[in-house]
Formats: C-alpha cells, structure tokens, sequence
C-alpha cells in the first residue's frame, strides 16, 4: 500500500479527463494492483550470484524453484532476494533480466521500489530523532507542527506514536501524483495542507487502520525539528552510516540499466517515481536491506557504531494495539512501529519471533523479515505487483530454521475437517443479514432458510450483485463453513452497537490460519438523501488533476460513479465501492469504522462548481462532472 492541494484550471484538465472513458480501473483498483493478466513464459536463470559459498543447499534449491514460479504467475521480469545468518550474507541472488527487448540480466545490484517497506525506515528515522530528544513518541504532532489542522477537533489529540501505529484516525491514502514517471515535488506538504479540509475517520488512538497518510506527515516533523528534507535526513543519519550506497529515493532519474523496469500489459515502462517518501518510496536492494537488517538484529548498532539505542529497536519490535478498541477484531495482526506484524503468525506457528513488513506500489512487490532472536533476515522483491513475496519467504526461513537445525521439522498442515454443526435460533441468523460496508466493495448477507447464510459481493461490471460464498453455517468453533469454500470461514461479532463480518483463510503456506475483519453491518440512514445528491445520482466523473507523467493514468484510472443502492437508501455508493454520507449539500463523509486493511484509504467528498460545472474533490483527486 499500501497506499495527496494545487490543482490544474478547469480548461488544462478538459484533455487529461477525456482520454479516458468511463469504464475503468477504480482508485481501490491501482492502489491495491494485482497481476491478473495472462502467465508469462517461464522465465530461466539468475542475473548473478553474489554467494560466499553453498550454505543452505536445500532451503535455496527450493527457494530458487519458488521464486520462480511466482514470478511465471506474476509474469515479472526480474526477482531478487538476500539472506542474511548471523554474520553473513549467505544467500544474494537476483532472477531474470531487466526488461523485454535488451535482456540484460538482472543482478544483485538491481534496484526495486520496495514499497510500504519504507515505513520500517520511517520509523527508524523517527526513533533516531527520539533518542536525539527532539521528538517525543507520545506527543501531539501539533507541537511538532503547529499549522496542522483538520476540520475534526479531535486531530489534536494524534500522536507521533499514532502516525507511526495506524492509530491517528486520518482517512487513509493521500492520491494526487503519488505515483509518476517524473518527480512530482511537494507530495507531504501537500497532503498537510488538504488534511484541513477533511474530517478524521475515528477518534485517534482508538483503533488501528492501515494508513499511509501518518507516515507522510512523519515527513514534515522530520523537516520541522531538523531543518532537513525527509529524504536527506534518512540518507545522512541512516544509509549513509550503515553504508546502503545503492538505496535512496526517487528524487531524479537512476542511471539506464540500474534498475528493473515495470509492465503495463507488454509495454514496458519508465522509471516508478513515489512521492511518498516516508510511506513508499525507498529504492534499494535486498543486499542493502540486509545492513539495515543486521543493525535491527544487533539492537541499533552496526560494526561498532550506534545509529539508534536499544531501546528503540525494541521499541519498534512491540505490539501496539492490545488496549486499542476493536483489536480483539484482529487478532492475527500485530504492528509495531513500522513493521507490519512483530510475531507474524506463519513463523509464531513454528515458534519464532519474526518482524514483517510487506510492500507494493504500482511496479513492484516486496517481503521484509527480521528473526531478532534466530538471526536471520530476508527481504525478497520482485517487477511486478502482482508478484507474491509472502509464501516464498515464510518458505524459505523455515526451511532455513530447519537446515541449520533450530527447528525439528516443518510445521504441519492445518485441518480442513469441518467440525460439528451447531444450532442457531432463525431470528439470530436474520440479525445477520443485511448490507455490509468497508473500503472495497460492498457485501450482501442473505438467507434462503434462516439457518444458512448466503454472501455476495457488488459487482460494478454487472451493476448487481455477485455470489461470494453460498451454504455457510455455524460449526462448533463458533465459524461458519461452507462445503462450496471449505479454506475460508466466516464470523459475526457485535461490539459498541455494531456488527462486524470476520474472514478467516488458511495462508498458503498451509500451516496456519489468519483471521481479518472484512466489513460493517450498515444500519438504516438516518434520512433519505438530501435533493442536492439525489441529483447527482448516476453520474460519472472524471480525473482531472493528475500530471500527465501519472502512472494511474497510464494504466487507465480516470473514471467514478456515484449511485444509491436500492438495497441501502440514504446512503451514497462512491466509485462502486465506499459507502457515504451526506454531511451537507456539498460534502460527504466517511461511513464505517472498519480495523486493519478493510477501513483503509476511506473518502471524504466535497462538491465545488466552476463555470457552473461541479467538481468532486477525494482524498487529493479531482473529478469533473462528466454527464
């Protein structure tokens, strides 16, 4: 993700927004872009070994076979992962060639955008300045930037841990000229100065939502106690002490040949430009993550220099939502500071501590590891976003841990016996039926008897509604299966007057299952929409401030919707996906509270009309009217 207030006149963007027609990729679409195109040739070969001899043999055999098979699936030209035991970079590898038409071949010099993975150096940086006592974790971000403000009186109370957590509350996702072909300045303060004219999402502290927009804010309290840019701060204070000399951020063109190129369909592309720097940006190589990783392992030293305390890594390497509400919703999902998970479950299964953090962006897809206590890191990246890290890596450290001899053997797979039925009153099933809404598409409950339940998802193609999973019933467990979806189960929970829908999926690696929220039980609005919006119903609209270096624009983003399901009145359907309401004639605001992934990178609509023709501002985007 992850995963924006200067805009083009009217008359600049008539040419941007008519390129594109109607029908196609959505916001949630790019910003979460998965591979879905056909499989590529089976793509042979290293571009190069950098290995100090055969350490491993059998985890890196059956590492190279999955790598790649992920990348035949993803079709990514190129691959790379590095492995680091102890003291030693035992494994640094790179797979396939740089792009199509030279067929150079990549190397372990090969640079990739590693995506969210920047927010680890984020919060590095972060706890740098802490241990400096320039920054106090757990006070307001007002002190820090005074300017700051939102139209939610409750953003005084967000932290600088908050930003760092998921916790602040911020609505998600930040989109205008995120992602570009060219360097698009100015993106953090940006951001800033649109956040005054949204509301927050939740109260700060109270729940944790992944969001990216804490992270970019970390770059202006970066640049307001040091007087430094954000990027030039990490690379004096952190790359350039442990010697990352081939990582950095994309502030100006890499040299031709240094770096994996990415495809839309089968043309190949220019360099991936992130402006986020603190969220998405770095551009590195697992080799170079791996210095970063030693210093983690080592508690903030490295070859006999302190970069940050102990305490701070520690820190950064605790869960931070056990007394937050809702966290009993995700209890698989454990963040640090930073880091995605610091006891991800696959490695918790066999008996591991094992930090995580996860990255795409538009180009590439990434997986970072720290084992602090067994000594081992990986970080695996490959040039596609539909390239899946994950599996391949929990692969390989386990069967790391199990070569060098500190685990018996590889854990076993889950059961996928169903347990026994059990018995539900009809009028607890018709509780559970109804409209549910998160930041993706909408979900539909149903029920053909009132003892099994029926799932479907919305469908923007067909404009209806999609089956999802059919003949799900409660088991002993307290979930409820499906004969037709025997590897997810769902679950309902009520907590503070509202209703959560819970997935939960056995991971790929087999061992082990994790349980997400998937979305909220839509109560009834509390009026019909007001007639302003009701005259906007069925209208489309199109992107019209991106630069036309935008990389969502290469790849066809430009068009929303804005309808009310007959299933739901009262509410306001954005983009076939997020469910608002009406705040006034011009605004619309946020509608669910949904933890972790499903609550991300909500929208918050406000209306604008030049030369009689009404504009939609959301989350950085704006859009013209175009029926």
């Amino acid at each position: 993700m992850p995963l924006q207030t200067s805009a083009p006149t009217p008359a600049a963007d008539d040419h941007a927004a008519t390129r594109h027609p109607p029908r196609s990729p959505s916001r949630r679409d790019w910003m979460a872009w998965a591979g879905t195109t056909a499989v590529a040739p089976w793509l042979p070969g290293c571009g190069g070994s950098n290995n100090p001899g055969p350490q491993l043999p059998a985890t890196m055999a059956w590492g190279r076979q999955e790598i790649r098979q992920a990348m035949q699936a993803s079709r990514a030209r190129a691959a790379s992962i590095a492995l680091l035991q102890g003291e030693r970079l035992v494994w640094q590898e790179a797979f396939g060639v740089l792009d199509d038409s030279t067929r150079t071949p990549a190397t372990p010099d090969t640079r990739f955008n590693v995506g969210s993975v920047s927010k680890v150096l984020a919060a590095l940086a972060v706890m740098v300045l802490v241990d400096r006592q320039l920054v106090e974790l757990d006070a307001p971000v007002l002190h820090y930037l005074p300017q700051f403000a939102m139209l939610s009186p409750g953003y005084r109370d967000i932290t600088v841990r908050h930003l760092l957590n998921h916790a602040s509350g911020l609505p998600g996702t930040h989109t205008h000229n995120l992602f570009s072909f060219a360097p698009q300045p100015g993106y953090a303060a940006e951001l800033e100065a649109a956040l005054a004219d949204v509301h927050l999402k939740h109260a700060p502290g109270a729940m944790a939502v992944y969001c990216n927009d804490g992270f970019t804010l970390v770059e202006r309290i970066v640049l307001a106690v040091t007087g430094q840019a954000y990027p030039a701060f990490v690379q004096s204070a952190i790359l350039n002490p442990l010697g990352m000399a081939r990582s950095g951020y994309t502030l100006q063109p890499l040299p031709p040949g240094s770096f994996a190129h990415g495809y839309i369909g089968d043309a190949r592309q220019g360099q991936e430009f992130v402006m986020g720097y603190a969220t998405s940006g770095l551009c590195t190589t697992p080799g170079d993550m791996m210095k970063l990783a030693a210093l983690l392992m080592r508690g903030g030293e490295l070859d006999g220099q302190r970069i940050v305390s102990k305490a701070a890594v520690t820190e950064m390497g605790s869960t931070q939502h056990q007394d937050m509400r809702l966290s009993h919703l995700t209890p698989d999902w454990h963040a640090g500071l930073g880091w995605d998970s610091t006891q991800h479950p696959g490695l918790d299964a066999a008996g591991f501590v094992a930090w995580q953090k996860s990255g795409n962006t538009m180009f590439y897809a990434s997986d970072f590891y720290v084992l602090p206590q067994a000594g081992l890191a990986l970080l695996i990246t490959g040039s596609a976003p539909g390239f899946k890290p994950g599996p391949v890596a929990e692969g390989i450290l386990l069967r790391a841990l199990h070569e060098i001899g500190q685990l018996r053997m590889l854990p076993p797979k889950v059961s996928a016996a169903f347990p026994a039925q059990a018995t539900i009153s009809s009028s607890a099933v018709d509780a559970l039926l109804g409209i549910y809404g998160c930041s993706a598409r909408p979900i539909k409950a149903s029920s053909p008897d009132s003892q099994q339940v029926d799932l479907s998802i919305w469908s923007a193609k067909a404009q209806g509604w999609e089956s999802l999973c059919t003949g799900l019933r409660l088991c002993s467990d307290g979930w409820w299966w499906s004969d037709a979806q025997p590897r997810t189960q769902y679950r309902w929970e009520q907590v503070e007057g509202r209703r959560y829908l819970l997935a939960r999926e056995t991971a790929t690696a087999g061992h082990y299952g994790v349980a997400t929220t998937v979305a909220q039980q839509m109560q009834r609005a509390p009026a019909p929409l007001p007639p302003q919006w009701s005259a906007r119903l069925g209208s489309t609209w199109l992107l019209a401030n991106e630069a036309p270096d935008s990389i969502p624009l290469a790849m066809g983003v430009g068009a929303a919707s804005l309808q009310e399901l007959p299933d739901l009145p009262g509410y306001l359907l954005w983009d076939d996906r997020q469910f608002l309401l009406p705040l006034s004639a011009d605004r619309a605001g946020m509608a669910v509270q949904v933890p972790h992934n499903a609550g991300r990178d909500l929208v918050e609509l406000v209306v604008h009309t030049h030369d009689k023709d009404e504009w939609v501002h959301a989350a950085g985007w704006m859009y013209r009217r175009h029926d």
